[in-house]
């Protein structure tokens, strides 16, 4: 039987799996997220980091199914990924205010042995609601931002960034549950 291997430190795509009730372990894949261009368009670059993700763990195993995910944060064709400090979230948070921006999620499955593999995206919409300053460094000063692409998480105290949000609330989570089960069904890791 293969193990099914999650290619992340996340804890919300942990949660998630888990909330499926999915049999996995994490292990994560200690890649260089900044080896991949800037100048892929999202949906590639996302995809790119993801497959590379899952590769890397699929290094450590004989007999594996290894999803790979990553997630980032799109505004007027900047790139939002993990604040680097307090100040940058603020920044980030400040940049999304008000406005509409994307969430771009690749997601990998590659499978040991053999090397078959498989990519796929996701992409949702979210509005952000008027914030004064103070909102802003509030959530900041709570420290949820720093591990988030884009400087917030939906399914935490940034909920209250939110005004509405079009496509999959998973996705902006950091793992798109519909496209992630039918890919998982391509590869036959589960049973109906």
């Amino acid at each position: 039987m293969r193990q099914l291997i999650l290619a992340s430190a996340s804890p919300r795509r942990a949660d998630i799996l888990k909330q499926l009730g999915l049999d996995f372990i994490t292990q994560a894949s200690q890649i260089d997220e900044q080896q991949v261009g800037l100048s892929l368009a999202p949906p590639a670059m996302v995809m790119e980091l993801a497959l590379n993700k899952a590769r890397r763990v699929a290094e450590s195993f004989d007999q594996a199914l290894i999803i790979g995910a990553d997630t980032i944060v799109v505004i007027e064709e900047e790139i939002l990924g993990k604040p680097t400090s307090p100040e940058a979230a603020i920044a980030m948070l400040s940049r999304l205010n008000g406005k509409e921006h994307s969430v771009f999620t690749g997601l990998a499955l590659v499978e040991i042995p053999g090397g078959r593999q498989t990519v796929s995206f996701a992409e949702t919409k979210v509005q952000f609601r008027s914030l004064e300053p103070a909102e802003i460094a509030n959530y900041v000063a709570t420290g949820e931002p720093m591990d988030k692409a884009g400087a917030y998480g939906i399914q935490g105290k940034g909920a209250i960034l939110v005004e509405k949000i079009n496509g999959c609330y998973f996705n902006v989570v950091g793992l798109p549950v519909a496209k992630l089960i039918t890919m998982l069904k391509e590869f036959g890791a589960l049973i109906e």
